[in-house]
């Protein structure tokens, strides 16, 4: 075989398959660009919280082997990818981003998102940083470290899934898994300009991932294209029994129909709530995207605020119970801003809980009825642009406000009744990106993708590399 000469290391997972696919270059080939492109570039980044290289490098010979054989290469043969360490990897103990997980033993197989991957022909090359117990909307990390955002590396990367978003835009892997419970792939994907999906609750099974909260969490890809987005997605689709709340419904494959444009779609840009509490900047992102998609139209989202109020009760209370041994017997090993928040949410009264899970199955009722008018909806990812790490505060609309639980403002009413988002990044200058949330009814995560594949072909979003070395 003779290689050609372009820089793997950089290539998006669309462009790796199909060079693999036609012998244009080995796997072996990628994963070692790969490995060396994360020791150069990484060190300024700390996206990777472990490096699985001799795994990687023997899956890759797998992969070569079996094209050699004329075996078929799968849809994702040698692509790299790299998951936020809430997921299980064989030999690995999960952190979950915590000091006190990483002394359990080593995950003894795989969790179910990076088995499907590896089935496609992708290759785990490591775990990624994360914000403690997945608690967090900063990317920051007591223990590991933060995650540097690669567009500004004195800014946040947005978290939990703070390294799977640095790790994209640093162009360490074209491929990741974040999780989502209240904005944890969104956040990052506007922080650090990439693409991201939070599906359909229930769509992505979540079998071999450490929980935060049960009835919230999901689990997805994140990329530098929509096209990347669509072929991880549909290699991870699919009933499992191993996770409770998985759907039964059969996979329903969203590459076939990824470029058939815009149609009769009927696209909407969320008011109201959605259109204040921000900076300026973060609204006009949006305008940009529905001027470019001719969507005129507002619609707004019934009780939105106290939908969120609803998701920080439901979140307190859910994650403070999972943690409860925890929190008795190694406070100290706590994160103090996590462990803080998670007492908090051990001593709020029943009731209010009670509360909060009767008004989520009206919202729910009220927000689906929307889409028998509106196919999508457009609203900001986040409240701003990244702020600098370390800040505690900022003020929107002239209020000054805690950083970590203000971020997800615009993420936590949507994830609350777990419709399927397509997070796609806007540069609006030369400053650090922007997020707009492409929002479609349960289940149609091809419209979502449909919507930002248009955005991308415009021109109007995308996820540039970000030039460190």
């Amino acid at each position: 075989m003779v290689e050609q000469s372009t820089d793997w290391s950089r290539a998006d997972a669309a462009s790796i398959a199909a060079g693999v696919a036609e012998g244009r270059v080995r796997a072996r080939s990628v994963i070692e660009a790969t490995l060396a492109r994360i020791g150069r570039v990484d060190p300024a980044v700390n996206a990777f919280t472990d490096v699985t290289a001799a795994r990687a490098l023997a899956a890759a010979d797998a992969v070569d082997a079996r094209r050699a054989a004329g075996a078929a290469s799968g849809p994702l043969a040698g692509v790299p990818f790299a998951v936020k360490n809430l997921i299980d990897c064989a030999g690995l103990p999960t952190r979950a981003g915590s000091t006190i997980n990483r002394e359990r033993a080593p995950a003894a197989r795989d969790g179910a998102l990076v088995r499907r991957l590896e089935a496609a022909g992708a290759v785990l090359v490591g775990a990624l940083n994360m914000g403690e117990y997945a608690y967090d909307f900063t990317g920051e990390n007591v223990h590991d470290g933060d995650s540097r955002n690669p567009h500004g590396a004195g800014h946040m990367t947005g978290g939990s899934s703070g390294g799977s978003g640095a790790a994209i835009a640093a162009g360490l892997v074209p491929l990741t898994l974040g999780s989502d419970t209240n904005g944890s792939i969104r956040v990052p994907s506007a922080f650090c300009g990439c693409f991201g999906l939070k599906p359909t609750y229930g769509r992505l099974t979540r079998a071999g991932s450490f929980p935060f909260v049960n009835s919230l969490d999901h689990l997805g890809p994140m990329a530098r294209s929509v096209t990347d987005l669509a072929l991880a997605y549909d290699a991870m689709q699919g009933p499992d029994p191993d996770d409770a709340a998985a759907t039964a419904r059969a996979a329903e494959p969203v590459l076939p129909g990824l470029d058939s444009g815009l149609g009769d779609l009927r696209i909407a840009v969320a008011g109201g709530y959605f259109a204040r509490g921000g900076d300026p900047e973060a609204f006009a992102a949006v305008q940009v995207a529905a001027r470019a998609l001719a969507a005129t139209r507002v619609v707004e989202i019934p009780e939105a605020a106290r939908a969120r109020a609803a998701a920080y009760l439901i979140t307190a209370a859910e994650g403070a119970a999972l943690h409860l041994d925890r929190l008795r017997t190694r406070p100290e090993d706590f994160d103090p801003a996590v462990r803080d928040r998670l007492i908090a949410g051990a001593m709020l009264p029943a009731p209010f809980v009670e509360r909060a899970q009767r008004f989520r199955r009206w919202y729910r009722g009220a927000v689906t009825d929307l889409f028998a008018d509106v196919d999508v909806i457009l609203a900001p990812s986040t409240p701003c642009r990244a702020p600098p790490r370390g800040q505690t505060h900022f003020t929107l609309d002239g209020v000054s406000l805690p950083v970590r639980a203000n971020i997800g403002v615009f993420t936590q009413p949507i994830s609350f009744i777990g419709l399927p988002v397509a997070a796609v990044p806007v540069w609006l200058d030369g400053g650090l990106p922007l997020g707009v949330q492409v929002i479609a009814a349960p289940w149609r995560e091809d419209v979502a993708l449909r919507v930002a594949r248009v955005l991308e072909r415009l021109g109007i979003v995308r996820a540039p590399i970000a030039e460190l070395t």
